[in-house]
C-alpha cells in the first residue's frame, strides 16, 4: 500500500483515483445515517423499552452529545495516527454499538450504546480532511465536495429509510442493516484505502492544548465556523420545525408523507461538488454570499400562498431543496478555506470548525422547537430567515 504523508501535498500528480473519492463519498453517507436512523423511530424505541416521554427525547440527544465529544476529542487524533486504522477503529466501534442498540432490552445499555454510535460517527469527520489530503491543491474543493454529497445524502436519506424500514420490518432490523452494512464498508476500505503517516509527533494532550491555539489565532477558522453555525441553525430549525407544520390542521399529512417530504432535502445535496469547483476557481466570497442569500430567501418563500394550500406545499419542498443548497454548499467553501492553512493540523481545523456549527445546528433545533410551540411557522420562519442575514451581516466585514 502507498503511504501518503504531509509532504506528498506538494505533489502536481494526482494521489487519488475517482473511485477512492466515490469510496470515501459512499463511507462518508453511509456511516453519517447511523446519527440519524433513531430519529423517526423514537416514539416505537421509547414504548419499547418502556421510556417516558420526557427519557424518549434522550434517544436522539444522547447520539448528538457522543457525536459533538467525538469531534472535539477523537477527530484531532487524524493529525496522530495512521488515518486508515483510526477509521477502521471506529467503524468497529459503530458495529459493536448498533448490535448493542438492536439487541437492547433495558434503557441502561441501549442509552449507553446510542452515546458510542454518536462517537464512532465521527469517522466521517476523520475521512473529510483524508480526502483532501489525497487529493492536489488545485482539485481539493471538488474532492471534498463529492465526499461531503456522500455525507449529506446519508443525512437526508436516513430518517426515511429507517421509518420504511421500521414500517415492513421493526426498528431492531435497520440498527441490525446496518451493522452489516458498516463490516462490509470496512472490509472495502481496508482493501482499497491507501495509508497516510501524519507528520505530527507531539503528543495527545498537546494535540488537544493547540486547538485552543488554533481557534484564537486562525481568524479564517472563526468566521468560516460563525457563518456555518448560523446556516446550520438555520438548517436544524427548518428540518426540526416543518414536521410539525406539515402534521398540524392546516396540511395533515401522514408520516409517510413527511418522509416523502424530506427526500427533497437530497437534492440539495447536488450542491457539494458544485461548491468545491467554485472555490478551486477562486470565487469563495461569491458563492458564499450566494449561498448565505438562498437560505434566508427559502423561508422568505415559504409566506407566499395559504398554509394548506398545494402552492404552500410546493413552496416548502422548494424551500427545503434552496435550504440544503445553500447550507451544503457554505459548508464545503468553509472546508475547503480552511483545509489550506496547512495539512498537519488540518484534523484540528475541522474538528473544531464543525463542533462550533455543531453546536450552532443544536441551538437551532431548540430555538426553532420554542419558537413553534409559542408563534407557530410565522414566528419560527422568522427566526430562521434572521439567522443567515446575521451570517451575511459580519460576512460584509470580511476584509477583501
Amino acid at each position: 500500500m502507498t503511504t501518503f504523508t504531509a509532504s506528498a501535498e506538494t505533489s502536481s500528480e494526482p494521489a487519488a483515483s475517482a473511485w477512492i473519492m466515490l469510496l470515501l463519498a459512499f463511507a462518508c453517507g453511509l456511516i453519517a445515517a447511523n446519527l440519524y436512523y433513531a430519529q423517526p423511530l423514537a416514539g416505537p424505541i421509547g414504548a419499547a423499552l418502556g421510556l417516558s416521554p420526557g427519557a424518549t427525547g434522550l434517544i436522539v440527544t444522547l447520539t448528538q452529545i457522543g457525536y459533538g465529544i467525538g469531534l472535539l476529542f477523537i477527530v484531532p487524533l487524524g493529525d496522530l495516527l495512521e488515518t486508515r486504522r483510526l477509521v477502521l477503529i471506529l467503524i468497529g466501534l459503530a458495529i459493536l454499538s448498533l448490535l448493542a442498540v438492536a439487541l437492547s432490552t433495558h434503557p441502561l445499555p441501549f442509552f449507553a450504546a446510542t452515546l458510542c454510535i454518536g462517537l464512532a460517527s465521527v469517522a466521517v469527520q476523520v475521512l473529510v480532511p483524508y480526502a483532501a489530503h489525497l487529493a492536489p491543491e488545485a482539485e481539493r474543493g471538488r474532492a471534498v465536495g463529492s465526499v461531503v454529497s456522500g455525507l449529506m445524502l446519508g443525512i437526508m436519506l436516513a430518517r426515511p429509510v429507517s421509518s420504511f424500514i421500521a414500517q415492513f420490518a421493526s426498528w431492531h432490523a435497520v440498527f441490525f442493516i446496518s451493522a452489516a452494512a458498516m463490516a462490509l464498508l470496512a472490509l472495502m476500505l481496508r482493501l482499497a484505502l491507501p495509508r497516510r503517516e501524519p507528520a505530527s509527533t507531539i503528543s495527545y494532550g498537546k494535540l488537544l492544548a493547540s486547538m485552543v491555539h488554533l481557534m484564537r489565532n486562525t481568524p479564517v477558522l472563526r468566521r468560516r465556523a460563525f457563518y456555518q453555525a448560523c446556516m446550520f441553525a438555520a438548517f436544524s430549525l427548518f428540518w426540526t420545525t416543518t414536521p410539525l407544520l406539515l402534521a398540524g390542521p392546516e396540511f395533515q399529512l401522514s408520516q409517510g408523507g413527511i418522509a416523502l417530504f424530506a427526500l427533497a432535502g437530497v437534492a440539495g445535496a447536488i450542491a457539494s461538488p458544485i461548491a468545491g469547483r467554485f472555490a478551486d476557481r477562486g470565487w469563495t466570497k461569491a458563492a458564499t454570499a450566494f449561498a448565505m442569500l438562498a437560505v434566508a430567501g427559502a423561508f422568505l418563500i415559504t409566506h407566499i400562498g395559504a398554509h394548506g394550500s398545494p402552492l404552500a406545499l410546493g413552496l416548502l419542498v422548494a424551500a427545503g431543496i434552496l435550504l440544503d443548497f445553500g447550507v451544503t454548499t457554505n459548508l464545503v467553501l468553509g472546508q475547503r478555506a480552511i483545509f489550506v492553512l496547512g495539512a498537519e493540523y488540518r484534523s484540528r481545523l475541522n474538528g473544531l470548525y464543525m463542533a462550533t456549527f455543531f453546536a450552532g445546528g443544536a441551538l437551532g433545533s431548540a430555538l426553532g422547537g420554542l419558537a413553534f410551540a409559542h408563534g407557530g411557522w410565522a414566528m419560527a420562519s422568522w427566526l430562521g430567515f434572521a439567522l443567515p442575514v446575521i451570517a451575511l451581516l459580519y460576512f460584509c466585514t470580511e476584509p477583501r
